[in-house]
C-alpha cells in the first residue's frame, strides 16, 4: 500500500486513475514527522545534558570538574579572562589613589582658607599700622615746622615804597660831575622785589625823534617791545630810558634845544635822576654832541666819552650798533682755527693832524731814553711798527695812510680806512688787530676805537689795545684781559716780543672768549640793550627776572593698568650698587640766595672762570638762568647748576656731587605714534629707584588713542602735547620738570634698572657733564677735508647720545633759548642731529668731554619697530650737521676721551668671608 502510494507520488500523483488526495496525505505525514522530531530534540536533549552534567559534578575528584562553579583565582587562570582581571585591578588601584588625592586637596584647601583669613587680618593690621605711621609723620613734620619757625625769623616780602612824584627830599650833589649811584640815583624807586621795571619814552613824541637814524630807532623799538623789564606804567618804573642818538647831521637839533627837550620830559623831575640817556652809534664818526648838554643826574650810555664827562660806575660805555636790523650770519664768520693766520698783526689808519710831523721828525729811542721824550707816543708807535714790518721776521701789515679818503674822526684819533668789508677781509687774515687809542688822553674812548674792537672780535682777530687809559665797553663787568691785550703805549717796543710769546692754547682761549663777548654783548641791538639794562640792574643789586619755562600742555590719559616687573630689569649683571634710596617723588630744593648776592659775588664766581665758560647771550652779571624763580615762601629766586644749598653759580663747577643728601631725576621720553613700544618702555620703569616723574613728549599732531590704558608705575606720568613735530622738543625746559637731573631716553631704549641707577650716581659727581651709555666720536676726513660722524666701536669717544643720557636742566634752557637758532633750524630740517647739538653745546661751555658709563654700546630694544636712525640717509645727514655746527661755533668744541666709568666692584671676585663695601648716597 505504501509502495503503491509512493509509486503514485512518483508518477505525479496519478495512479489508478491519478487521484490527487494521495499527494495531500503524503504532505501531512512529512510535516507531522518533522514537528515530532523537533519536539523531541528541543525537550529531551537539554534534560539529558543537564542530567549528565550534574552527574559529572558530583564526582569525588573536584579537580576533574569541568562545568561546576569555580573560585575567582581559578577563573583568572583562563587565558582570555586574565586581561580583564588586570584591567579591573588597575582601575581599582587608580580609584583608590584619586580618592586619597581628593582627601589631600580638601585638606590643603582648608589650610589655605585659614591662611587667607590670617592674611586678611594681617592686612587690616598693616593698614592700621600705616595709618598710625602717617599720623606720626604728619606730627613730626608739624613739629619740625614749629621748630624751624622758632629758630628762624619770619621772612615776607617787604612793603613796596613809592616815592613822591617830585622827590623834594632827595639831596642834591655839589656837581653833576661827581654823580655816583649813592648820590644821584633814587633807590626807593627800585625795591628788591620790584622786578626792575623800566619805562621807555617814545622818541616820536618829541621833536628830536625826527632827527634819529631810522635804522637805529627801528631796531631800538623792536628790542623794547620784547624786553621783559619794559613796563608801560611810568609811575612804578625804576629807570626811565630815552633814545637820543645816533642823529642825522643835517637835521640835528642844537644842543640848547635838545637840552630843553630833555628837561621837559614828563618824568624828568627837575634833575633827571633814574634816567638813562642812550646815544647809540652805527658809524665810526659819531660825534659826542651830549658833551655840551646838561644832563643833570641822568646816566649816559654811548660810545664816545671825554675824561671830564665820563663818571665811572655811573655812565656806561656801549658798543656800536653795527647790525641794527639784521642777525649775524655765522656762515660768513671765519673759523677760530687755525690759531695763527697769515699776518701776525695788522693795522690800517690815518691821523691827519700829526701824521706829517711823525714821518719827518723821527727821534731815536736812545734820545728818548736820555730824556728827550716825544710829545706824542704815536711817533714811536709808527717807527716801531714800520721797523717790525721791514725786518720781515713775521708777516705784518701796517699802513698809516689810507688809499682812499679816511673816515671822519675826532681830533688825534686814528681814522678808519676803506669800507667795512675790506677791513674785515684784512682782519680775517690777522692773528692780532692793533687798536691805537687817541693821542689826546682826555678822550677815554671813541666810536672809532669801539668800531675797531667790534670788527676785530667779529672775525676772531685778537685785539691789542695800545693805551691803558682807555675805557672799553662794559669795562666794569667784563674782564677784557681774557679776550684782549691792553698794553701801555710806552711798551710799544715790546709788543712784537709779547705777541710772539703767547702760546697757541692761550691764543685759542682768547679768541673763543672774544667770540663769546661779541656774540653776547655786541652782535645785535637786543644784546646791546639787554646788556645796558643788566649793568644797571646789577649795580643796584636787583636779581634778574626768571627765564621762562616751557608750559606743559597735558594730554588727558587714563591710567590704572598695573605695570608688571620685567625680570630682566631686576638683573644687575656685574653691577653691585649697594643700597638705594626708596622715597616718594622729591623735587630738587629751590635756590635761596637771590637777595644776598652782590655784583662782586656774581662777577667773581662766573667771570673769573678760566676760558670762555659762557658763550651765549647771557651776561656774566646774569650768571645763572633762573630756572625756578619763585618768591619767598617757596624758595626765592633761581636754581643754578650745583648741588649745594647755596652759592652764586660757582657750585656748577665745584658741586658737592654725590654727597647731596637727597636727589632724584626726571625721565623725559620723546615718542611719535608708537603706542605699544611706548607702553612697554614705561612699564620697564616700574619700581625704578630715584625716579621722580616721567614726562612723555608726544611729538605727533595725532593724539593717543582714547582707549589706551597707561601703566601705573608708582610715579606720575605727564603726557605733554607739542606745537609741532620737532626733535628740539626733547630739550625744552618743561615746567613740569622739578629736578635738576634729567634722563633723556628714547621710547625704544632698553636699559636695566641698575644701569640707570649707576648712571645717575655718576652724574651726581659730574653734574656739568653729559653722562650716558652709547658713545660716538667724530673724525677728520683728510681726503674731503671735513668732519665725519662715526658710530663704530672705538677706543675713544667724543659724544654720548642723548637717547639714553643724564644732563642738567640748565642745559635745556641754554639749548632752547640761548643756543644759536641756526642749529635748531637744521635739526628741524633734517629731523636729526639734536643729540649732536647738545654734545656740542655742553662741550663748548665746559671744555670737557662727556662721560660714558658701563660697556653698553647700543640701547635699542629687540624687536621694536625701526627708528629714524635706520634710514640710509641718517649718517649722511649727521656728517653735514657736524660740519655746519663747526661753522656756527667757529671751531670743533668736541673733545675726545678714552675711558669709561664702571662700578667700583665691576667684575671683582670677592671672597665670601669679606664684607662688600657699598657706596652710600
Amino acid at each position: 500500500e505504501l509502495m503503491t502510494g509512493y509509486t503514485m507520488l512518483r508518477n505525479g500523483g496519478v495512479g489508478n486513475g491519478g487521484q490527487p488526495w494521495v499527494l495531500r496525505w503524503s504532505s501531512r505525514i512529512r510535516l507531522t514527522w518533522l514537528s515530532f522530531t523537533l519536539f523531541v530534540i528541543l525537550v529531551f536533549f537539554p534534560l539529558i545534558a543537564h542530567y549528565y552534567l550534574t552527574t559529572i559534578d558530583d564526582a569525588d575528584d573536584a579537580g576533574k570538574r569541568i562545568f561546576g562553579p569555580r573560585t575567582g583565582n581559578e577563573l583568572c587562570e583562563v587565558k582570555h579572562v586574565q586581561d580583564l582581571c588586570r584591567i579591573r585591578e588597575s582601575v581599582s588601584e587608580e580609584l583608590l589613589q584619586l580618592e586619597a588625592k581628593r582627601q589631600e586637596l580638601n585638606s590643603e584647601i582648608t589650610k589655605l582658607n585659614l591662611k587667607i583669613e590670617a592674611c586678611k587680618k594681617s592686612i587690616e593690621n598693616a593698614k592700621q599700622d600705616l595709618l598710625q605711621l602717617k599720623n606720626v609723620i604728619s606730627q613730626t613734620e608739624h613739629s619740625y615746622k614749629e621748630l624751624m619757625a622758632q629758630n628762624q625769623p619770619k621772612l615776607s616780602l617787604p612793603i613796596r615804597l613809592l616815592p613822591d612824584k617830585d622827590d623834594a627830599t632827595f639831596p642834591l650833589p655839589k656837581s653833576n660831575r661827581n654823580c655816583r649811584l649813592h648820590n644821584c640815583f633814587d633807590y626807593s624807586r627800585c625795591p628788591l622785589t620790584s622786578g626792575f621795571p623800566v619805562y621807555v619814552y617814545n622818541s616820536d613824541d618829541y621833536p628830536f625823534g625826527s632827527s634819529l637814524d631810522p635804522l637805529i630807532k627801528q631796531a631800538f623799538e623792536a628790542t623794547v617791545r620784547t624786553n621783559v623789564y619794559v613796563t608801560e606804567n611810568a609811575n612804578i618804573a625804576c629807570v626811565y630810558i630815552i633814545l637820543v642818538g645816533e642823529m642825522q647831521e643835517p637835521v640835528m637839533p642844537k644842543p640848547t634845544e635838545l637840552e630843553q627837550q630833555l628837561h621837559s620830559l614828563p618824568y624828568w623831575r627837575t634833575d633827571g635822576h633814574n634816567h638813562l640817556i642812550i646815544n647809540l652809534s652805527r658809524k665810526s664818526e659819531t660825534q659826542n654832541f651830549i658833551y655840551n648838554i646838561s644832563t643833570g643826574r641822568a646816566m649816559i650810555a654811548q660810545s664816545t666819552f671825554y675824561d671830564a664827562q665820563y663818571r665811572p660806575g655811573f655812565d656806561i660805555v656801549v658798543s656800536p650798533l653795527v647790525h641794527a636790523m639784521s642777525e649775524p650770519n655765522f656762515l660768513e664768520i671765519p673759523p677760530q682755527v687755525p690759531v695763527k693766520r697769515k699776518y701776525l698783526f695788522s693795522f690800517q689808519g690815518e691821523k691827519i693832524e700829526s701824521l706829517r710831523s711823525s714821518l719827518q721828525e723821527v727821534r731815536s729811542f736812545e734820545e728818548e731814553i736820555e730824556g728827550n721824550a716825544p710829545a706824542d707816543y704815536d711817533d714811536r708807535i709808527i717807527t716801531t711798527l714800520k721797523a717790525v714790518q721791514d725786518s720781515k721776521l713775521d708777516f705784518v701789515l701796517v699802513e698809516f695812510t689810507c688809499k682812499n679818503q679816511p673816515k671822519a674822526s675826532l681830533p688825534t684819533e686814528w681814522a678808519l680806512c676803506g669800507e667795512r668789508d675790506d677791513r674785515l677781509e684784512l682782519l680775517k687774515l690777522s692773528t692780532f688787530a692793533l687798536i691805537i687809542t687817541p693821542g689826546d688822553t682826555r678822550l677815554v674812548i671813541s666810536a672809532g676805537c669801539t668800531m675797531r674792537l667790534f670788527e676785530a672780535l667779529e672775525v676772531g682777530a685778537i685785539p691789542v689795545v695800545l693805551g691803558e687809559q682807555v675805557q672799553l665797553p662794559y669795562n666794569d663787568v667784563i674782564r677784557w684781559n681774557e679776550a684782549a691785550l691792553i698794553i701801555p703805549k710806552p711798551r710799544i717796543t715790546e709788543v712784537h716780543f709779547l705777541l710772539r710769546s703767547i702760546s697757541d692754547n692761550d691764543l685759542l682761549a682768547m679768541r673763543r672768549q672774544g667770540r663769546f663777548l661779541w656774540e653776547t654783548y655786541f652782535s645785535t641791538s637786543d644784546n646791546v640793550f639787554s646788556t645796558v639794562l643788566a649793568i644797571i640792574r646789577t649795580r643796584i643789586q636787583i636779581p634778574a627776572a626768571p627765564i621762562r619755562e616751557e608750559p606743559a600742555v597735558e594730554i588727558p590719559h587714563r591710567s590704572g593698568k598695573a605695570a608688571g616687573t620685567d625680570p630682566n630689569m631686576a638683573d644687575n649683571g656685574d653691577l653691585d650698587l649697594g643700597p638705594v634710596e626708596t622715597e616718594p617723588p622729591y623735587a630738587s630744593p629751590k635756590y635761596l640766595r637771590n637777595f644776598t648776592l652782590t655784583a662782586m659775588d656774581i662777577y667773581r664766581n662766573w667771570n673769573s672762570a678760566p676760558g670762555p665758560f659762557h658763550l651765549f647771550p647771557y651776561t656774566p652779571f646774569d650768571p645763572v638762568l633762573p630756572s625756578e624763580a619763585k618768591f619767598l615762601g617757596s624758595g626765592t629766586g633761581f636754581r643754578p647748576i650745583g648741588g649745594g644749598a647755596g652759592g652764586s653759580g660757582k657750585e656748577f663747577q665745584a658741586a658737592l656731587g654725590g654727597n647731596v643728601p637727597r636727589e632724584q631725576f626726571t625721565v623725559v621720553m620723546l615718542t611719535y605714534e608708537r603706542e605699544e613700544v611706548l607702553m612697554n618702555s614705561l612699564e620697564r620703569l616700574n619700581g625704578l629707584p630715584y625716579l621722580n616723574k616721567v614726562v612723555v613728549v608726544w611729538n605727533s599732531p595725532k593724539l593717543p588713542s582714547e582707549d589706551l590704558l597707561w601703566p601705573d608705575i608708582g610715579v606720575p606720568i605727564m603726557v605733554v602735547r607739542t606745537e609741532k613735530n620737532s626733535l628740539n622738543n626733547r630739550f625744552l625746559p618743561w615746567d613740569e620738570i622739578d629736578t635738576e637731573a634729567i634722563l633723556s631716553i628714547d621710547d625704544d631704549a632698553h636699559l636695566r634698572h641698575d644701569e640707570i641707577m649707576f648712571g645717575f650716581r655718576v652724574w651726581r659727581e659730574a653734574r656739568d657733564r653729559i653722562v650716558g651709555f652709547p658713545g660716538r666720536y667724530h673724525a677728520w676726513d683728510i681726503p674731503h677735508q671735513s668732519w665725519l660722524y662715526n658710530s663704530n666701536y672705538s677706543c675713544e669717544l667724543s659724544m654720548v647720545l642723548t637717547g639714553a643720557a643724564f644732563f642738567h636742566k640748565y642745559y635745556a634752557y641754554l639749548y632752547s633759548y640761548v643756543m644759536p637758532q641756526a642749529i635748531r633750524d637744521m635739526v628741524d630740517e633734517y629731523i636729526n642731529c639734536e643729540d649732536i647739538a647738545m654734545n656740542f653745546l655742553v662741550s663748548h661751555l665746559t671744555r670737557k668731554p662727556p662721560i660714558k658709563v658701563t660697556s653698553r654700546w647700543t640701547f635699542r630694544c629687540p624687536g621694536c619697530p625701526q627708528a629714524l636712525s635706520h634710514d640710509d640717509s641718517h649718517f649722511h645727514e649727521r656728517h653735514k650737521c657736524i660740519n655746519f655746527f663747526v661753522k656756527v661755533y667757529g671751531y670743533m668744541p668736541l673733545l675726545y676721551t678714552q675711558f669709561r666709568v664702571d662700578s667700583v666692584l665691576f667684575k671683582t671676585r670677592l671672597p665670601h668671608d669679606k664684607t662688600k663695601c657699598f657706596k652710600f648716597i
